[in-house]
């Protein structure tokens, strides 16, 4: 093998192991609320924030690597708000490292300086405009693949914390009815939805250990709703606020609230049944009309053909 495309075969796939390595280390399964608040705590000993959302975890400028900040800059956006949207966008699809943004921006750069690489290599003696059509595509495929990787883990994350909701709203209400408090409820809560629903058991956790490190209860719940886009559970902190300045019961307001979210998923699971006879419909016509008319119109083509053309082409 050539020693040049030895040496760029191995320098792509170094870049492949470095995504993946970090990617691993982006997610970090094993950390609990409290890694997190902890090394959230000691970042924010060291770094000053800089101005921009009300959340600290969105605005915090994490220490990287000087070759890091060099390779991030390549894709970083020029405004401040994209910034604080892209960060927003990795904290509501589960990505809490400090570094969260700067690995997902060397991600799009590496694999769209890599695959047209491995393009180049596995098309050597391609035409040119076939070539550079190829390198392209692959080059785009690379720049927005972790885009929709982390957009479809932002869909599944928000998919599941919506679908538990509702049977945590049900504990949360019997907690509080037998005299919990909001924040013992919510302990309590997760600790009993951590095998069922890790996401939003994680999630209920983070607030509490933020409740009790200090936080007010209100910002700790705006930051729950942050970290989450979930606008079922939007509302509900919207729900819990209110319920807190005006005075009102809590567990009365989570009843209904709770209430409420069951019908709303009753309403959206008969819309997904209403809406499966159209799409059958769309099959049956693709699909099983034609199978159907070749099982009942073939064997008569076939007799036609045999017996009655003959009898019209004989003279």
């Amino acid at each position: 093998m050539d020693p040049i495309v030895a040496a760029a075969a191995a320098l792509a796939g170094v870049a492949f192991v470095g995504i993946g390595v970090g990617a691993w280390f982006l997610s970090n399964p094993y950390a609990t609320p409290k890694d997190r608040l902890r090394s959230a705590s000691d970042a924010a000993e060291k770094i000053r924030p800089k101005a921009g959302p009300a959340d600290p975890i969105l605005r915090r400028k994490s220490e990287v690597p000087t070759l890091l900040r060099r390779v991030v800059a390549l894709a970083e956006p020029a405004k401040p708000e994209e910034i604080s949207l892209l960060r927003q966008s990795m904290l509501q699809a589960g990505f809490k490292s400090a570094n969260a943004l700067e690995f997902y921006l060397m991600a799009r750069v590496l694999l769209a300086l890599s695959l047209p690489l491995f393009v180049g290599l596995l098309m050597p003696e391609t035409q040119l405009a076939v070539l550079a059509l190829a390198l392209l595509a692959a080059a785009s495929t690379g720049y927005y693949l972790p885009w929709i990787v982390v957009n479809q883990q932002y869909q599944r994350r928000k998919q599941s914390i919506s679908r538990a909701l509702p049977d945590g709203l049900d504990l949360m209400v019997s907690c509080t009815e037998a005299g919990l408090a909001l924040d013992s409820a919510f302990d309590r809560v997760a600790q009993n939805m951590e095998d069922a629903a890790p996401e939003l058991s994680h999630e209920l956790q983070l607030v509490t250990v933020e409740v009790a490190a200090g936080m007010s209860r209100q910002e700790a719940l705006r930051r729950l709703e942050q970290r989450t886009g979930v606008p079922e559970l939007g509302s509900l902190v919207n729900v819990l606020i209110q319920a807190d300045r005006l005075g009102t019961p809590v567990a009365q307001a989570l009843r209904v609230y709770a209430s409420t979210t069951r019908t709303r998923r009753m309403l959206k699971a008969e819309e997904k049944a209403a809406a499966i006879s159209p799409k059958l419909t769309v099959a049956m016509v693709l699909f099983l009309l034609p199978s159907l008319f070749v099982v009942i119109l073939g064997p008569a083509m076939i007799n036609i053909i045999v017996d009655v053309l003959p009898s019209l082409v004989a003279p």
